[in-house]
């Protein structure tokens, strides 16, 4: 074990390698105010400026000496248990133009669903993995499952909330959260899956999500510009959504009955309709869709690795 003068030294030598590396394409939208002991970022949402808790260095815990991540997490997530999630691996990927599905392309010298795989599986509280994937590629996880009695599989549905709802009828009676990610989307880290579930857990569902970045605009005919869109008022979502599963099956029987589509998880249960909270989530969580994603990810996990050396 470190001692204490190593812990702080070593969160100090963090802070800095932390800041510098999220510039140039992965620079946050925000502006940075120095503490003794950690380095805390505030967003500008119109006239009003709230902490986003998102802060780097070594931080004491009930649980011990804890690194603390951009996204800010406690790590100390292990206190919510039966937690059901739910990784989504069904799609096809046709915009890789890839000769396999692309959660089966290499990312580090592993397939991309193997990292959020392995991720979910070395988490505290969590009870079951539902992974929806096609029978034909389920033989690939063995490797990674190795006999572990929580994962489960379920069939890919025609659209999302159909991959949703299939891999919701393999979660536990008793589970206390569902939570859904995509498996696209290797790159999450376990703060920011910690403070969703906690969130998720307070106000019943909660999404990762980042202040966008881009300006938006909006366009009738797909032509010329309508109008453009004030940002400071939307978010780009990520996952994993969290949310307690008698909302989400609530939420699945309204959009059935109504015959509504939903694009994403928490839109089912905004549909109830119920408060969805917004966590604070990393911009490095990218969704890996097209091949110019694949060099981005790679260097996020080389800078990652840099920084734990």
């Amino acid at each position: 074990a470190m001692s204490r003068f190593h812990q702080v030294l070593l969160g100090v030598l963090l802070t800095v390698v932390t800041s510098s590396c999220f510039q140039g394409p992965f620079a946050l939208p925000f502006s940075t105010a120095r503490s003794q002991h950690c380095q805390m970022a505030t967003h500008r949402l119109g006239e009003s400026r709230f902490p986003l808790s998102i802060r780097t260095g070594w931080t004491r815990t009930r649980h011990g000496a804890t690194w603390i991540g951009l996204a800010g997490a406690k790590m100390a997530a292990g206190d919510i248990d039966g937690v059901a999630v739910i990784l989504l691996a069904g799609g096809v990927g046709s915009r890789m133009k890839a000769d396999r599905p692309k959660q089966f392309l290499e990312l580090n010298g592993k397939p991309i669903l193997h990292h959020s795989l392995e991720l979910f599986l070395g988490l505290k509280g969590v009870s079951s993995i539902s992974v929806v994937i096609a029978e034909e590629y389920r033989d690939d996880l063995a490797g990674v499952i190795k006999s572990d009695s929580r994962v489960k599989f379920a069939d890919p549905g025609k659209e999302r909330q159909d991959s949703v709802f299939n891999g919701l009828q393999t979660t536990p009676d008793d589970a206390s959260l569902v939570c859904v990610h995509d498996a696209a989307r290797p790159l999450v880290t376990p703060e920011e899956i910690y403070n969703v579930i906690d969130d998720a857990s307070e106000h019943g569902a909660a999404v990762l999500a980042v202040p966008m970045k881009a300006t938006v605009k909006e366009s009738a005919d797909g032509e010329f510009v309508l109008k453009t869109i004030d940002r400071a008022r939307l978010w780009e979502i990520h996952t994993p959504q969290v949310m307690r599963p008698g909302l989400l099956r609530e939420g699945f029987a309204k959009v059935e009955k109504e015959g509504l589509a939903v694009t994403d998880d928490v839109s089912i249960v905004e549909q109830l309709p119920a408060p969805v909270k917004i966590t604070v989530g990393e911009y490095t969580n990218i969704k890996i869709t097209t091949p110019e994603d694949m060099p981005m990810a790679e260097s996020i996990l080389l800078r990652r690795s840099e920084v734990a050396v």
